[in-house]
């Protein structure tokens, strides 16, 4: 019964998780919880174009960009961001404008899936997890 049961969890789990490759992560993304912290107030955006392999957006407290690095179909890295040098408003966008640098920095995996009642995706580096939902296109 347990094995059944675990099985199933496990098959349920698959359905919900799909590995996204770079092409798919195309777009605007708003960030929604970080490393298990609710952060929508931060409004932490980050817009793919994998057409010229670039990432801008802004970090929750600075306008950035840079080039990405595809390091395999599944992994992304933006060693190089530029960035504004604002202040932040508070101590949740420091919070958030640090860690998302550092994730983007590190390099992340992406996948798609539901968290939090939400579909979206999630970014994960060495250090933190970042989930994403899809911004809506004009």
């Amino acid at each position: 019964m347990f094995k059944k049961a675990s099985l199933m969890l496990l098959t349920l789990t698959t359905l919900q998780t799909q590995t996204l490759t770079a092409e798919e992560f195309e777009g605007a993304w708003h960030l929604r919880v970080m490393d298990g912290m609710e952060v929508r107030k931060a409004r932490a955006i980050l817009e793919f174009d994998m057409q010229k392999m670039k990432i801008e957006g802004f970090d929750a407290c600075n306008r950035i960009s840079g080039a990405l690095i595809k390091n395999s179909d599944t992994n992304l890295t933006a060693p190089l961001l530029m960035s504004t040098r604002m202040s932040c408003r508070g101590k949740m966008q420091n919070w958030v404008s640090i860690r998302l640098q550092e994730t983007l920095k590190e390099g992340f995996s992406m996948k798609e899936e539901e968290k939090y009642g939400v579909e979206g995706i999630t970014l994960k580096s060495p250090s933190h997890e970042l989930f994403f939902k899809r911004m809506e296109r004009d």
